[in-house]
C-alpha cells in the first residue's frame, strides 16, 4: 500500500532534508516539496500566500497521480491548520494510500535558532522561502509557527512527534524511519 508521509514543523527544521534522504534512499518515491512548487509560479514573490494556495491544489493533484502508480509520496510541509492537510489525507484515501503525519519539532528557541543560521546561509533550495518568512519576521515568525503547531497538535491525534533537539540530520531520519516502520 502506497503511502503519502507528511513531515511537519516549523521551518528550517529539517523536513526537506529528511525528505530528500528518504527519497535519494528509496527509488520511485516524489519528494513532493510545496515550497518548491510554490517557486515555479511567476510572481509568486509578490503574491504569495494566494500563489501557495494555487501550489497546494497542484501538490494535492500530484501526489493524488504519484499515489495511483503505487508508490509512495514524501512531502515536507509546515501546516498549522487542520483544513490544509484534510485534501492531502483525502487524496491518500481516494487511492486507498496511507496518509502518514510526522512532526519535526525542537525547542522554541532551537527552532529559531536553525531558520536563521539557515537563512543566514542562504541555502539554494530554500532561498525563496525563507525569504518571504524573512519579510515577515523571520526568527519571530517562526516563533510564532512553533506557538501554532503547539495548538494544532490536540487536534491530530494521529500525528507521531519526532523532537530533533540536539540531533543530527542522519539521527532524525532514523527516528523517522522507526516510525514508518512501527506504523
Amino acid at each position: 500500500m502506497p503511502r503519502l508521509i507528511h513531515l511537519n514543523g516549523p521551518s528550517g527544521i529539517g523536513k526537506s532534508t529528511i525528505a530528500q534522504v528518504y527519497a535519494e534512499a528509496h527509488p520511485g518515491v516524489l519528494n513532493l516539496d510545496t515550497d518548491r512548487v510554490v517557486c515555479l509560479i511567476g510572481g509568486w514573490r509578490e503574491t504569495f500566500f494566494p500563489t501557495f494556495k494555487a501550489a497546494q491544489l497542484l501538490a494535492v493533484a500530484m501526489a493524488e497521480t504519484h499515489l495511483r502508480t503505487g508508490h509512495d509520496v514524501v512531502m515536507p510541509q509546515l501546516a498549522t491548520r487542520v483544513a490544509d492537510v484534510e485534501p492531502f489525507e483525502a487524496a491518500a484515501e481516494a487511492c486507498r494510500a496511507e496518509y502518514r503525519e510526522i512532526l519535526l519539532t525542537a525547542e522554541k528557541s532551537v527552532a529559531c535558532g536553525r531558520f536563521a543560521e539557515r537563512a543566514a546561509n542562504g541555502d539554494a533550495a530554500t532561498k525563496g522561502v525563507d525569504d518571504v518568512v524573512q519579510e515577515r519576521g523571520g526568527p519571530a515568525l517562526v516563533g510564532r509557527i512553533h506557538d501554532q503547531l503547539a495548538a494544532y497538535l490536540p487536534q491530530r491525534p494521529g500525528c507521531v512527534v519526532v523532537p530533533t533537539d540536539g540531533c543530527a540530520p542522519s539521527e532524525t531520519y532514523e527516528a523517522v524511519l522507526a516510525h514508518l516502520r512501527a506504523g
